[in-house]
Order: structure tokens, then C-alpha cells, then sequence
């Protein structure tokens, strides 16, 4: 399983924001500039961390980003799940298949899927930005501020 790119965006821009800039706060532009990504693909990723409540979004010209959340509350495997919308790896149905109904493939790999889930949820946000990677945020905040 390979997670989409938007999934890979929403993960990096959670882990920039665990790590806070002063008063000031982080801007898409900024987010864009740092990951090399185009901005309006971003605006849409953003977008959606805000509607989860993962992310606190402000307008304006003092606005910006910050985590919506405690990065030791948001399990990865939830994130993985809401943002990859996969709950079935395999569909029976589209092209059908001639063994659909004799066949154990969907349900082993739907169990292997939900255990990929829960596997994930043993690990949290927090997790991901522990120690060498927090490190390199807070070198991407500095990098941008000088």
C-alpha cells in the first residue's frame, strides 16, 4: 500500500506545525516554500487538517497556522485512515470478478488493511517528531526566518 501524495503533505505540514515559531505563526506560503510544493495543492491539504480540527487556521494579515491539536493526541493510523478514505484495498465489484463470492482474497486483505490501522494507531503524531526530526523541523523554522 502506498499512501497519496496529499496523505504525504498532510503528514509533513502536522509534523512543521508541532513545533512552535514564537507569537508568530506559520504560513502556507511558508509551508510551500519549505516542502517545494505548489501552493494552491497546499491550500487544499490545509483546507481539509482545518476542517478535522487538526489544524487552526486564521485569515488575515496576521494569520496563519497551528496545531489544532496535542501531537500526542492524534494517532497515526487515524490520520492514515480519514485522509486515505481506504477501507477495502481490493474492489470485487469494478471490473467484477469471476471468483467474487468463492474467493477469501478480499477479506484477508481487508483484515490485513484494519490491522495495518490499528498497528499505526500505536503510534501518535508526537511519535513521528520525537528527538532527529524534531530537530530538523526546528532547522526548517530557523532556515526560513533568517
Amino acid at each position: 500500500m502506498q499512501i497519496t501524495k496529499f496523505t504525504d503533505l498532510s503528514l509533513r505540514v502536522l509534523m512543521y506545525l508541532t513545533q512552535e515559531v514564537g507569537d508568530s505563526m506559520v504560513t502556507i506560503n511558508e509551508i510551500a516554500q519549505q516542502f517545494d510544493v505548489p501552493r494552491n495543492h497546499l491550500i487544499k491539504v490545509v483546507a481539509r487538517l482545518n476542517k478535522l480540527k487538526w489544524v487552526s487556521a486564521t485569515r488575515g494579515r496576521s494569520g496563519g497556522l497551528r496545531l489544532g491539536i496535542q501531537p500526542s493526541e492524534l494517532k497515526l493510523g487515524n490520520v492514515l485512515r480519514e485522509l486515505e478514505n481506504k477501507t477495502s484495498l481490493i474492489n470485487c465489484s469494478e471490473p467484477p470478478c469471476v471468483l467474487s463470492g468463492q474467493c477469501n482474497l478480499k477479506e484477508i486483505l481487508d483484515h490485513g488493511l484494519q490491522s495495518f490501522y490499528e498497528e499505526m494507531n500505536k503510534y501518535t503524531l508526537q511519535s513521528i517528531v520525537d528527538q532527529k526530526t524534531q530537530q530538523a523541523v526546528i532547522k526548517l523554522h530557523q532556515r526560513f526566518v533568517a
